[in-house]
This record gives C-alpha cells, sequence and structure tokens, in this order.
C-alpha cells in the first residue's frame, strides 16, 4: 500500500473528520517540528554547558509538539464529539492530543520570554498558570455539545487577557537585567506572540466551538500557528541570547553538573544555617 495510509490504518471515529489531505499536512508540521528539533539540539551541544536553559526549554517544547503531531498525523490523540451548530446530530473528531501539546508547550514558550525581563518567580509562576487554564479550558469547551461550552471558552479568554496583560504592561515596567541588553529583543518577541495568541481563540470558536470550518482546515490553521508559535519563536529567542552573558540574569544556580569521575565537594569549612558546624575533633594540646 503507498501513499498515507493513517485513516486506512487508524480509521475515524467521527462523522466530521479530516481528509487524507489534512493527514498529510499533520505530516509535513511533523517534519517541521522534528527537524527543528534536531537543529536545536545541534546548537545544545556546541553551547557551553552551564549556558543551555533557552535551548533545552526550547527541545522541551519541540519534542512534546513533534509526539503530538506525529499522533495526530497517524489519526491517533482524537475523540468523536456531538456538535452544536451545524450537522446537528453528528460528531465531530476532536483532537485531545493537541490540547496535551499545547498544556506542556504554552507555558514554556512564556518562560523563555518572562526570562528576559525583571518578573519575580511569583508573577511568573502565577503567569505560567493562567496559561495553562487557558489551554483546559480549551480541552473542557471543545467535548461539551451545549452551549455551556462557551463558559468554558470565556473563562479561557480572561485567562489569555491576564497573559497579555503580563506579556504588555506588567513585565515591560520591571527592572530588566543588564541595564536592558534584552528589553529591544523582549519587545519584539512579546509583540509577535501576543498577536500569535490572539489568533487560537477565533480559530477555536471557528473549528471546536461553532464547527464553522471542516477540520482538516482546523489542522490547516492551528498547524500554521503552531509552527510561528513553536521553532519560529524559538530561533527568534535563541537568536537574541546568542553571546549574551548568562551571569546577567541573575539565575540561582548557573551550574551545571559534574559527572567527572571522582569529582568531589568544594573544600572549605563547613556551615550550617546558623553559622560554622561545629567540629568534634579536640583541640590539640599546646606545648
Amino acid at each position: 500500500m503507498g501513499g498515507n495510509a493513517a485513516l486506512d490504518i487508524n480509521p475515524p471515529t467521527a462523522d466530521i473528520h479530516i481528509s487524507r489531505a489534512g493527514s498529510d499536512w499533520l505530516w509535513s508540521v511533523f517534519c517541521v517540528m522534528a527537524a527543528s528539533l534536531l537543529t536545536v539540539i545541534a546548537f545544545d551541544i556546541l553551547r557551553p554547558r552551564g549556558t543551555r536553559l533557552f535551548h533545552q526549554l526550547g527541545i522541551i517544547i519541540l519534542t512534546t509538539a513533534s509526539l503530538a503531531y506525529f499522533t495526530m498525523a497517524s489519526d491517533l490523540g482524537a475523540a468523536p464529539v456531538p456538535v452544536e451548530f451545524r450537522d446537528v446530530g453528528q460528531t465531530r473528531q476532536v483532537f485531545y492530543a493537541r490540547y496535551i501539546q499545547w498544556f506542556i508547550t504554552f507555558p514554556l514558550v512564556l518562560l523563555q520570554l518572562l526570562l528576559f525581563s525583571g518578573l519575580t518567580i511569583a508573577d511568573i509562576i502565577t503567569t505560567l498558570y493562567f496559561a495553562g487554564v487557558a489551554v483546559i479550558m480549551g480541552l473542557a469547551g471543545s467535548v461539551v455539545q451545549s452551549t455551556y461550552k462557551w463558559g468554558y471558552y470565556t473563562i479561557g479568554v480572561v485567562s489569555l487577557i491576564y497573559v497579555w496583560y503580563v506579556l504588555l504592561w506588567h513585565a515591560p515596567r520591571t527592572t530588566f537585567p543588564a541595564n536592558g541588553v534584552l528589553h529591544s529583543g523582549y519587545y519584539l518577541l512579546a509583540a509577535y506572540l501576543t498577536l500569535i495568541l490572539f489568533t487560537y481563540p477565533i480559530c477555536w470558536a471557528c473549528s471546536e466551538g461553532g464547527n464553522v470550518i471542516h477540520p482538516t482546515s482546523e489542522m490547516i490553521w492551528y498547524g500554521v500557528l503552531d509552527i510561528l508559535a513553536g521553532p519560529v519563536f524559538i530561533f527568534i529567542v535563541l537568536y537574541n541570547i546568542y553571546g549574551v552573558d548568562y551571569d546577567i540574569f541573575d539565575f540561582a544556580s548557573g551550574k551545571y553538573t559534574d559527572t567527572r569521575r571522582g569529582a568531589t565537594q568544594p573544600t572549605g569549612p563547613a556551615t550550617t544555617e546558623k553559622g560554622p558546624r561545629p567540629t568534634t575533633e579536640a583541640p590539640a594540646q599546646q606545648t
């Protein structure tokens, strides 16, 4: 059997489902994600140890996206959901694998950008939390048949508004590291990411929400957005930090794990939180 046989081997279980062309497109996006992953891995290997945080975040994001698109291209990771509008009485193919991907990758994409700013760890964690809430609300709304799905949609949009507020207002007003060496790069990436995030709810309303566009068109729309918010965004981030001294980020620990055989802890007087650790050795007698 030649060509793409994903829909033959894993036949769709919903009345409204992706076509063979939709599966072909998903395989293409998978190839983009996988090729980008291998490229970032190569860049990561070339970086000195202790300066690979942004590269390794990119590796996690692209690995997750590659796995998700492999699953969706294989016509797996989906469930039939009764539609609310048009084609009433039929079911639509909803890919929950996509939401699992976003739940992992969306907060990490934001983390890559927010580390440019002077936000506190509390602000960053709160922003990542609401990013996760937006994704979960999208998933919850996509599997609800009744109009209550739009309640979940509204909560998700409100969560995104908070993320936009942090990206465009709160974070830019903080003190950036090293006298703002990454300030211009942050503004570029924040505006770019905000524009992309603005289109995700529109796509959801036209696809899983309103059943206006076919699942194949949905895949094309989401696929383009995921490429822009994934590989393209990551490469822009890596370009902006190229040659930047990691000391400017003032991370709590910039060291790497020393795996050399026989590596020992630094020598010196042992201390506790309350001062030097008491010694059990008897003092030497004077002569």
